[in-house]
């Protein structure tokens, strides 16, 4: 058989040229994908210069890095996959299409995780603060990306999705640091009201934990059935208020009963006719 030198050196012309050509396309991928290094990393260290500036929350400052790192690995990869000549538009979209399979197997915890950015991100409350939601009250020891860990006050630990959060309301009881205690105390029609909320403004006023800068208000607030109502309103400290207002329960009680001013209780008439048999 006779080997024709002629197409020999044609294929290994060609194959040179390939390969010369793929190889000046690897090198020039290598360098930016170097590159594409170099300038990731500066990225993320201005963004976390940013987010240290701006105090947000620890775990929201390190999950967004993550998020934004692992992104910006992708689009790197996949101009890099491109540049050497691999076909990315298939890669993508089976990427795009798992993506979506994912997120509607996962859009329960999706929720709860995007609630949970929007909280750690907006902070409409923080670790330590004392909230009311979904009918609980307690403490915030926690907020997961997931979940929001409460402590009642009673030491029962309440797991909320953060879906419900931060879609829902939200009380947050101690965050201006101070708050009015409401009371109501009733007295009887014969008692003297003057003397009355004299005794209660004395009360007051002798107690260290009512801020002494806020104007304590007493009023008549309403003619019950049984009772005058006094409507009392104090202001103390958010770590005092519970104090306050037990303590003014039972002093109340003791100083009405020495004062000789009764604390009526519900009462009825009841008036029986008799209709007389036939």
């Amino acid at each position: 058989m006779e080997i024709n030198i002629e197409k020999i050196e044609h294929y290994v012309q060609m194959l040179g040229e390939m390969g010369l050509q793929f190889g000046v396309q690897f090198l020039l991928a290598v360098v930016v994908y170097l590159v594409g290094n170099f300038i990731i990393k500066k990225l993320l260290s201005l963004v976390e210069l940013g987010l240290s500036k701006k105090k947000v929350e620890v775990t929201l400052h390190r999950f967004l890095l993550s998020i934004l790192n692992t992104l910006l690995k992708a689009i790197q990869i996949i101009i890099f996959a491109s540049m050497i000549g691999i076909q990315t538009a298939s890669l993508i979209a089976v990427l795009g299409a798992a993506g979506l399979a994912i997120g509607l197997a996962l859009q329960g915890s999706l929720a709860n995780f995007a609630g949970g950015v929007l909280i750690l991100l907006f902070r409409p409350f923080k670790n330590g603060d004392a909230i009311k939601a979904q009918s609980y009250v307690g403490i915030v020891e926690e907020i997961q990306i997931f979940n929001t860990i409460l402590k009642t006050f009673d030491n029962q630990r309440i797991i909320i999705p953060n879906a419900l959060l931060s879609n829902g309301c939200v009380t947050n009881i101690n965050v201006n640091g101070t708050r009015r205690v409401d009371m109501v105390f009733g007295i009887g029609y014969n008692d003297d009201i003057t003397k009355a909320k004299a005794l209660l403004r004395a009360l007051l006023e002798a107690d260290e934990r009512v801020l002494k800068d806020q104007a304590i208000d007493i009023w008549v607030g309403e003619h019950g059935e049984s009772s005058v109502n006094l409507f009392v309103r104090p202001w103390t400290t958010a770590e005092d208020y519970w104090g306050v207002y037990f303590d003014m329960m039972e002093k109340v009680k003791i100083e009405f009963d020495k004062a000789g001013i009764s604390i009526p209780f519900p009462q009825r008439d009841v008036h029986i006719h008799q209709t007389p048999s036939a």
